[in-house]
């Protein structure tokens, strides 16, 4: 199995890439779609968040991760606390994913904190998705983000030069959504299949 990480900021269009990395053929484990599943309502990590944060944050029941998100990019010290209870949970169970899939799989883990976490040498295999801050800026404000909410959550992750400072491929996402689905189909065919192929 090639394990791969698949990083970069909020609006990079790192999903994007994913999507056409699966369309190639490789299992794709989202970390954001785990983060949420690791705190919904009735598991363990529910209880955490609540025990945290209270219930200030429910909605319906349910937790808001509006109101969440309004705590946790405003207080430095809220947002590791929310780390603490959810990456641990995330990387337990990408694990159990990837060591489900067969043996010749490209797997390739879609984690938005790469850097932040440390976690480039779990991983044969780094990619980033990199956008300047004005498109990133203008893909979030297409997805209703109000302008401090972008600002403060561009603000909590690493820089792009960071990101590409432990990366091995840096995809360049600037143009169309047909130039991205090139730069992913060259890096699959020159970078990630003769990796698997060895």
């Amino acid at each position: 199995m090639l394990s791969i990480a698949l990083t970069g900021g909020i609006g990079s269009g790192k999903s994007l890439a994913a999507q056409f990395f699966e369309e190639l053929g490789a299992i794709v484990i989202d970390s954001d779609q785990l983060a949420r599943d690791a705190i919904e309502r009735g598991t363990p990590g529910f209880d955490e968040v609540l025990a945290r944060f209270g219930d200030s944050i429910l909605s319906g029941g349910e937790i808001d991760r509006a109101k969440l998100g309004e705590i946790v990019f405003r207080d430095e010290a809220a947002r590791r606390d929310l780390e603490a209870i959810v990456h641990p949970r995330v990387r337990e169970i990408a694990t159990r994913i990837a060591g489900s899939t067969p043996q010749d799989s490209v797997v390739i883990n879609q984690i938005p904190l790469l850097f932040e976490t440390n976690g480039k040498s779990r991983f044969d295999l780094v990619i980033t998705v990199a956008s300047s801050l004005e498109n990133r800026r203008a893909r979030l404000a297409e997805r209703g983000l109000k302008s401090y909410e972008i600002e403060r959550r561009i603000a909590a992750q690493a820089s792009d030069e960071e990101r590409a400072s432990i990366a091995d491929i840096v995809l360049e996402n600037d143009g169309s959504i047909e130039d991205l689905e090139r730069k992913v189909t060259e890096a699959w065919e020159r970078e990630i299949l003769p990796r698997k192929n060895r």
